[in-house]
């Protein structure tokens, strides 16, 4: 419907639609942002009910916005419980209705826009009710967002930010926060959700990742760092001072300062310096239908999902012995009760001290999505995967000289 508006109040009866269009909740209401200086307030997501739960569903998840419902772009549902955040406002929950002078918010107005590469919704328009003397009616006028500041003004501007960077690919925020002064980057690194801080920080050089933690209290802190991935957690902790480090690692229970603690005694140019340890480890009397729930799991990245590593028990690094791995593609071609031993496949290894450019000739010779890392006595310590192979080869700074190549881009355009 790019182009034409949309009333918020519709949208708030509106079904939830699956990727097929079928129905699997209820619009319930709109999570909005301030704009910045001169922007209109941005449409971040929908609050729906599904399966009797009140959930969040990314703006950025939409595919399309109707009289037939909001549809997603794919089938799968975040069903975690809705919780607004600093700086986001619910339209029908503290808008609607809000009193401007003598008039009343009775509706907002949507369009879509975007440029070039995504789009959005934003507040287009505000339509304002006043009651007349003739039979108690209502009278109504249309008018523009920014002639009704008051109501969408920001009270925390930090808090404002990070929820406007919301549905922004982490790089793209690391883009952004870059561009700040470090006093505002900390304001920022302050208002984020720990997981949200946590995939910026993923985005950032160790030195940049230090100076926007450092005003992080131990409790902040350990909040955040228990959200990053164990092998960018490593090399942030590698960078810290000595007297940090240790009482982060101090802060972490047993097992899993232990884990880190290996991941630090690892050289930088090597596959143990490169690996992590969280991938799916199975046994080889688990079965397809075991394999197939796990590495459903939205959170695991692409590379990581696509096989499964089987090992006699125990199953968490370093593990029994390893036996091998099931690729997602067999997993989907086999009866859901069949055992993964009758699945295994040989692939090639690396042991911890393998250096990294070995790593990468494995990869290019066997065009591997990740590669598993073994100790002297086969048992599985954890896997290198393609993503963090490409960082290393790019080398420190890439992601800097990546962004001011996509700016020096828009400039000329």
């Amino acid at each position: 419907m790019a182009g034409d508006l949309i009333y918020a109040f519709r949208v708030m009866r509106l079904p939830l639609l699956d990727a097929g269009g079928a129905e699997i909740g209820k619009i319930e209401d709109l999570v909005v942002v301030p704009g910045r200086p001169g922007e209109a307030p941005r449409v971040v997501g929908f609050v729906a009910t599904s399966q009797r739960r009140r959930i969040f569903v990314n703006s950025a998840r939409i595919a399309e916005l109707d009289g037939d419902g909001a549809r997603l772009r794919s089938w799968d549902v975040d069903l975690n419980p809705f919780k607004p955040r600093p700086g986001e406002t619910l339209v029908g929950k503290d808008l609607i209705d809000r009193m401007i002078g003598d008039e009343r918010v009775s509706d907002l107005g949507l369009l879509q826009v975007g440029d070039g590469r995504t789009r959005w919704w934003e507040i287009a328009k505000v339509r304002l009710a006043r009651r007349t003397s003739l039979r108690r009616r209502h009278s109504y006028r249309l008018i523009d967002w920014d002639e009704a500041p008051e109501l969408f003004a920001a009270t925390n501007e930090a808090a404002a930010e990070a929820a406007r960077l919301r549905d922004m690919h982490p790089s793209d925020v690391a883009g952004v926060v870059r561009a700040l002064p470090m006093s505002q980057r900390r304001q920022l690194a302050e208002a984020m959700d720990d997981e949200r801080l946590a995939d910026l920080l993923e985005e950032l050089p160790e030195e940049e990742q230090l100076r926007l933690i450092e005003g992080l209290d131990l409790d902040r802190l350990m909040g955040v760092l228990d959200e990053m991935e164990y092998d960018d957690l490593a090399d942030l902790l590698n960078e810290m001072p000595v007297h940090q480090r240790a009482a982060v690692l101090e802060a972490m229970d047993d097992d899993e300062a232990a884990l880190v603690t290996r991941l630090l005694s690892y050289e930088e140019a090597t596959a143990g310096g490169m690996m992590t340890p969280e991938i799916v480890i199975l046994g080889p009397t688990d079965t397809v239908a075991t394999a197939l729930a796990y590495i459903r799991d939205p959170d695991w990245t692409p590379s990581i999902a696509s096989q499964v590593f089987i090992c006699q028990a125990p199953l968490q690094p370093p593990t029994g012995k390893y036996l091998g791995v099931v690729f997602m593609q067999r997993l989907l071609r086999e009866p859901p009760a069949m055992e993964l031993r009758h699945c295994v496949r040989q692939v090639a290894t690396v042991e911890a001290n393998t250096p990294d450019r070995e790593v990468f000739e494995q990869f290019a010779s066997y065009d591997m999505l990740t590669i598993p890392v073994l100790d002297e006595s086969g048992q599985l310590l954890g896997a290198v995967s393609v993503d963090d192979v490409v960082d290393r080869m790019l080398g420190s700074g890439w992601r800097q000289r990546a962004r001011r190549g996509r700016d020096a881009t828009v400039v000329t355009k």
